[in-house]
């Protein structure tokens, strides 16, 4: 079943979580260096809560994160995409489009290409006027990214909504317009 649309990119295809995927979400889970910035290591049990979480998202709000396939061998590699948890304004820092890719997809540029499709889409389909990233200070490679997607600084040492209250994050984000005016100029 298919509750969402499917995204192309070049070497990517970006789809709502289907059960099939749990594999990649439950292995991805174990990473200590991949968890580090997302929540930690988890056994497979909360990897499926998390999967059915992002699922959920997707059939309550028309939205949520993407899995993350590679066109080219449909390996699932990752999750991407708009989130807001709670569903309205106030719950969540702002409309955000996160990343989080499985250790071996690292370093290829998937991240961006991803992320770049999410945010067009979440600009283009739910009328998001101005997207975040919710990002920890030592964590280097999602500043870089975010800041190459056009993200600047904008609140520091935000406290996030329960569970994650006790992660302080550093929070980057862009308006609609800048976006647009930054993927004209490219």
């Amino acid at each position: 079943m298919t509750i969402g649309p499917t995204l192309t990119t070049a070497r990517l295809i970006l789809r709502p979580p289907q059960h099939e995927d749990f594999d990649g979400f439950a292995s991805m889970a174990q990473e200590e260096d991949t968890m580090r910035f997302i929540g930690g290591v988890a056994p497979r049990d909360a990897a499926w809560r998390g999967m059915a979480s992002l699922a959920g998202s997707w059939a309550l709000l028309g939205y949520g994160m993407f899995s993350v396939l590679r066109r080219d061998t449909g390996e699932w590699i990752g999750r991407m995409g708009p989130w807001r948890p709670g569903g309205k304004e106030g719950a969540w820092p702002g409309d955000e489009v996160g990343w989080g890719l499985k250790r071996s997809a690292m370093g290829q540029g998937f991240a961006a290409e991803g992320a770049t499709a999410a945010i067009d889409w979440a600009f283009d389909h739910l009328g998001w006027k101005h997207v975040i990233h919710c990002i920890d200070k030592q964590n280097a490679p999602s500043i870089a990214l975010a800041e190459r997607l056009g993200s600047k600084r904008e609140r520091e040492d935000v406290e996030l909504a329960p569970p994650f209250e006790m992660h302080k994050v550093d929070i980057y984000g862009q308006s609609k317009a800048d976006w647009k005016a930054r993927r004209r100029s490219a």
